[in-house]
């Protein structure tokens, strides 16, 4: 059910007056030392910010599918975006697998726990040797009895410092490829389970991003999410709402970056003048908001149709694709207006430039975006 507007204002409001009490203080102390501490997941789901749009009688806001959204592209918009990063992991990712996948008793003891913040998830797809390559996982679930056994390895793991559980593909059948690829719902504290040290990246240091490890780790049968085999079939489906997530982020990432070059090139003086009144960068404004006001009516499309079960595999690969590559080009440009200036930390646009390059390679890298739309024209 869509939210009326009155309410996605309301909504608006209050994750605006969290993330200026509880995020704005702190923010820039957290970004200095690279990490952001496991306790502000919990006052996040204290504030009902945590999957919201879940059924309520998880102890959710039951909120729509538009105010998770809404609050990736507040956080995103504002500069937060390794916490935004991990709230679309944690809440518009891993809680939609286990609520659309799972069974009920697996949604019970997961679903409340990741709504309040003590639990955080993450999803372990991406291996050493397999990033977009699915087919290569090496990841092996065996079957031992009632239990399953899980050797592998995770890299570039969001939330993987903080993670409390983890959604695992494996492989069960490494004989059928694809086909063979199994999804599991692991305790991180289970033993055997362990996390490597946290993984130094040139932006999004508040995203903890980690190495995970499984050696001989047994779980119960019953922390097979969905059917066995069916992996993949469930990674597809769920790719579209993955992928809008990173547009809204991209998209507020770019009018974030817009709303700091406005004011600054209007403050800025030079030749006895404010930067704004120069043509060139009244040009270089004017084309980065029309680059953005595309973007957002086609992420606005994708929403609207993802709500009517409409939104198609293609349709979000043309997603990622436009709206990552157009913030890449509108925060260059918008760096650019600010000079030397816009290359030193003191500057928030900076950060806004470093946290948007990983965009176009997470969740599916512009290459294979390019790929899967041409499968939609061309055939393999």
């Amino acid at each position: 059910m869509s939210a009326t507007n009155e309410e996605l204002e309301l909504f608006r409001d209050m994750v605006l007056r969290f993330l200026e009490q509880e995020i704005e203080p702190h923010f820039e102390g957290w970004e200095s030392n690279e990490n952001m501490p496991r306790e502000v997941w919990n006052t996040m789901g204290q504030a009902g910010m945590l999957c919201v749009d879940m059924p309520e009688e998880f102890g959710t806001a039951g909120a729509s599918f538009e105010v998770s959204q809404l609050i990736i592209w507040e956080m995103s918009r504002l500069g937060y975006a390794g916490i935004a990063c991990g709230y679309n992991i944690h809440s518009n990712i891993v809680a939609p697998y286990i609520n659309n996948i799972g069974t009920q008793a697996q949604k019970e003891q997961w679903l409340p726990k990741m709504a309040s913040g003590e639990v955080v998830g993450c999803i372990g797809m991406t291996e050493p040797g397999a990033g977009s390559d699915l087919a290569a996982l090496r990841t092996t679930a065996v079957k031992d009895g009632d239990d399953y056994i899980l050797n592998g390895s995770k890299v570039f793991i969001t939330n993987g410092i903080h993670a409390d559980l983890a959604i695992i593909c494996a492989k069960t059948d490494p004989a059928k490829g694809a086909k063979g690829i199994s999804l599991f719902l692991v305790d991180c504290s289970l033993p055997g389970f362990s996390k490597g040290k946290k993984i130094e990246k040139i932006g999004q240091h508040t995203s903890d991003t980690a190495e995970l490890f499984m050696d001989n780790v047994r779980v119960p049968a019953d922390a097979l999410l969905g059917e066995e085999g069916k992996g993949f079939v469930y990674l597809m489906e769920e790719l579209p709402r993955e992928r809008l997530g990173c547009a809204t982020q991209a998209v507020a990432q770019a009018q974030g970056a817009l709303e700091l070059a406005a004011e600054y090139t209007q403050e800025r003086k030079a030749f006895g003048q404010s930067i704004s009144q120069f043509q060139n960068t009244r040009f270089k404004l004017a084309e980065v908001k029309a680059d953005i006001a595309l973007s957002k009516a086609y992420l606005d499309q994708c929403m609207s149709d993802f709500a009517k079960s409409e939104m198609t595999v293609d349709d979000a690969a043309i997603l990622k694709l436009a709206t990552t590559e157009m913030q890449l080009r509108a925060v260059n440009e918008c760096l650019q207006l600010f000079g030397g200036y816009g290359y030193t930390r003191e500057y928030p646009i900076s950060r806004f430039y470093v946290d948007a390059r990983i965009q176009t390679i997470y969740a599916g890298t512009s290459e294979i975006m390019k790929e899967v739309i041409a499968r939609g024209i061309v055939g393999r």
